[in-house]
Formats: structure tokens, C-alpha cells, sequence
């Protein structure tokens, strides 16, 4: 065993010559294993070799015992030893999250302050590897995920990573080496336990070497993830501005996504598959995507940009359209003027200096509406062979900033107008009409 933790940790570069090593010590058989591994190793790697304990207090005696036997074995291999008191079961009450959670988010703040300058190693081994995958695909994930633990990331390291349980406990019973075992992780109550306890027996029936064979699995999708994040790393230095990726339309989905993850994670903001699905979406084709409270993602012409917006309340309107001047509120009139003419180039040369809609009167059915968007609304517009739905037109062709307010014009067939965006084919003048319906939109 002592070999392929030599030659993992060499390999993936864990450990340099006058490296301190502070070991994750919890007292059990995988991290007892990981201190004496590195013990019998640091004069190879040229490590000093510290220990750290760190006890939650959940078992009560139990647990004050396990510190007691790292201390005492950090005393007989003549290694420092620090054991620090975590209250786990009154902070999950206070941040409202499972003990099992608290008792690993605690552990990891005290391994950070007790290893600053220095690596961290954790007992991770390759049956906690393929637990964590199971997990990750069963709730979910991408190659990352069935990437699985990570064997360095930071100033945390994991030698462990391809020493299955099996031959932890060989080397321990070889070495005389007893340990402690967690009453907790003989449980089946935590997520964890179920699949080391019930799913692992499950899968080395059909393959009694699932845990050595996923190693090389692992590794593999490693290797491959390691190439993504590479590609990733690349395009997050040429498109990243603050909170914008700009021009990241040209590159591949995958590395696109990953961009967006980043960039959230970044803002410590949340996402899914089907969000980062979605921001890639807007990002090829326009359009905005909320993703958390006034938080969006804004994208237009290949670039994206993380943005907190104030939307102002939007009034609804819905009200008869009458000749002349339509006040529909303090800072908005719609005019309303029929216009008699047999040619339609000079009508237009006479308002081209105007913001103006043009309809043919008489193609009009029944009663006229001006209202605000309502949910479903589509239009056919005018040289268009299909019908659109205008929140996707919204989304495409007009800025966030100008999307508030916009009106619409309705006859008794539906939508003939929409305020930046254009009028019905149906209701479009040609060569024939002789009445014009101009609609000016006047806003202060």
C-alpha cells in the first residue's frame, strides 16, 4: 500500500520536500492509515508530519475517548498533535442544517486555520470515491460530478484516493495497528451509509472488483474533466470583465456552461443543469434569465453579463383606442389619427421625421384595444410567414432597460400592434389602401 500512496502522491504532485503535512485525524481506520503512511513516508518525501483532531461532540464519552486515542498515538510515533472542540449539535440547530452537514462545514473551517501554510491531508480513499459518485448521480451531475473527489484541490491533498478500504484494513492488521470505529457510521441514517452499507454489496455482487475498477474509471473521467477545466480555465482568462463573459458565443457548449457556473459560483449565486441550460440559451440567442431575487443574467450579440436590477411596478392597461390622443398615463400618450391617401410612399416621405406605426384602416375588425402584455401574446408581424411569440420577440430584439411599459393593439382578431416591435402582416398597408391608422407612442 505504502507504494501506490508513494506513487499517487508523487504523480499528482501532493507533497514537495520541506512540506509540512497536517493530517486529518479522526481516529478511525482510513485516517489512522493516512498518518501512518505518511509517517512511514516523510523521509522519502522529505515532509514533517503534524496531526489534527478535531471532535464534535456528538457522541459524548465516545467521542472524548476517540480524541484520547490520537492523542496517545501522535505521542508514540513522537508527532505534534492538536485537537480542537466543535459543538456541531447546537450550531445545525442555529444554521438549520443536518449534523452530519454542520459536523463537515465545521471541520473544514478548523482544518483551514490549522493548516494555513501547509497541506492538509484527508483520508478520502477510493471506496469514499465511489460512494461520492453514486451520490453525485443519483442527485444529479455532469463529468465533474463523476469526476469524484478531487485528489489536490488547494492546499488540501488526498493520498488515499486509489487504496480501497480493504487494503487500509490489510495494512493495519499487517502493521498491528488498531483504530476506533464511529458508532455513526454503522448507522444507515445518513445518505452516505446507505449506499456504503447497501448499494456498494449490491454492485460487488455482479463485479467483486467494483471498487479496484472504478479507480481506473475515475481516473479516466478525471483526466477528461481535467482537459474541460483546462479549455475552461483558457476562456474564462480571454472573456472574463468583472461580471460579464464577453464573446463567449464562439466556444463550445460544455466550455460556455462552465463559464456561466463559474461565474455564478462566483457570486455565490445558485444554479442547476436546467438554469445553465438556459443562460446558454439566452446567451446564443438574446434575452434575459433571473437568477436569484433581482439578480439576472442579460445577453446580447454573444456576451453575457451578471446584473442587479430594480424592476419598476408596471402599471396594466387595458382601454378603448379612440381617435386623437390617448393619455394612458402621466408620462405616456398614444395619438390616434385616420389619414386619407392613395399613396402610401408619400404618406410616409410626409411623416418620416416622425415615430410612427401605419396600418391599413380598413383591414381593421371591430373595436380597437391598447393595452399592456398579457401572458401567451403572439403576432404575426408584418413580411413574416409565422406567427411569434412576443416574449420571445421581447427577449431578442429590445434592451432590458426599454422592455417596461410597452403596449399593445388589439382588434376583435387579435394583436395588429407592438410597441417596438412592429404591426400585424394581417392589418399592413399595400398599394390598395386608401385609409391609414397612425399610431404614435409619445412618452416623456
Amino acid at each position: 500500500m505504502l507504494t501506490k500512496v508513494y506513487k499517487f502522491i508523487s504523480e499528482n504532485n501532493m507533497l514537495s520536500s520541506g512540506d509540512t503535512a497536517v493530517c486529518g485525524l479522526s481516529g478511525g481506520a482510513d485516517s489512522v492509515a493516512l498518518l501512518l503512511s505518511l509517517y512511514q513516508l516523510r523521509e522519502k518525501l522529505g515532509i514533517t508530519v503534524e496531526a489534527l483532531h478535531v471532535n464534535h461532540c456528538i457522541r459524548g464519552e465516545e467521542s472524548d475517548s476517540d480524541e484520547e486515542f490520537c492523542r496517545k498515538l501522535c505521542k508514540s510515533l513522537d508527532i505534534a498533535f492538536t485537537a480542537v472542540r466543535c459543538d456541531v449539535v447546537s450550531q445545525s440547530k442555529k444554521w438549520q442544517k443536518s449534523t452530519e452537514e454542520t459536523a463537515r462545514i465545521m471541520r473544514y473551517e478548523e482544518f483551514a486555520k490549522h493548516s494555513e501554510g501547509k497541506k492538509l491531508a484527508t483520508a478520502h480513499n477510493a471506496n469514499d470515491n465511489l460512494e461520492t459518485v453514486i451520490l453525485n448521480l443519483t442527485r444529479g451531475t455532469g463529468i465533474k460530478g463523476l469526476a469524484g473527489i478531487p485528489c489536490v484541490r488547494g492546499n488540501i491533498i488526498r493520498p488515499l484516493l486509489t487504496v480501497s478500504r480493504a487494503e487500509i484494513e490489510e495494512f493495519l492488521k499487517i502493521s498491528g495497528q488498531n483504530y476506533v470505529t464511529d458508532s455513526t457510521n454503522l448507522s444507515d441514517d445518513y445518505t452516505r451509509n446507505k449506499i456504503r452499507h447497501r448499494i456498494i454489496p449490491l454492485l460487488e455482487e455482479i463485479n467483486s472488483s467494483v471498487v479496484a475498477t472504478s479507480v481506473n474509471t475515475i481516473d479516466t473521467v478525471r483526466e477528461e474533466n481535467a482537459v474541460i477545466e483546462a479549455d475552461t480555465d483558457l476562456a474564462m482568462k480571454q472573456c472574463r470583465d468583472g461580471n460579464a463573459l464577453v464573446g463567449l458565443r464562439g466556444y463550445p457548449s460544455v466550455i460556455r456552461k462552465r463559464c456561466i457556473s463559474r461565474l455564478l459560483s462566483d457570486n455565490k449565486l445558485p444554479y442547476s443543469h436546467k438554469r445553465l441550460k438556459e443562460a446558454d440559451h439566452i446567451l446564443l440567442y438574446g434575452g434575459k434569465l433571473n437568477i436569484s431575487g433581482k439578480i439576472y443574467l442579460i445577453a446580447n450579440e454573444g456576451s453575457i453579463i451578471l446584473r442587479s436590477i430594480d424592476k419598476a411596478a408596471e402599471i396594466a392597461v387595458e382601454m378603448p383606442l379612440q381617435p386623437g390622443e390617448n393619455v394612458i398615463c402621466d408620462n405616456c400618450i398614444v395619438r390616434c389619427d385616420i389619414i386619407e391617401c392613395d399613396n402610401l410612399k408619400k404618406i410616409e416621405a410626409v411623416h418620416k421625421k416622425s415615430t410612427f406605426y401605419l396600418l391599413d384602416y380598413d383591414k381593421i375588425r371591430g373595436r380597437l384595444i391598447v393595452r399592456t402584455r398579457k401572458y401567451g401574446d403572439k403576432i404575426r408581424l408584418k413580411g413574416r410567414e409565422f406567427t411569434s411569440s412576443v416574449k420571445k420577440l421581447i427577449n431578442e430584439k429590445i434592451p432590458l432597460e426599454k422592455r417596461n411599459g410597452l403596449l399593445f393593439i388589439e382588434d376583435e382578431e387579435g394583436t395588429i400592434l407592438a410597441e417596438r416591435l412592429g404591426i400585424a402582416d394581417r392589418t399592413a398597408p399595400d398599394s390598395n389602401t386608401a385609409r391609414f391608422l397612425e399610431i404614435s407612442f409619445l412618452r416623456s
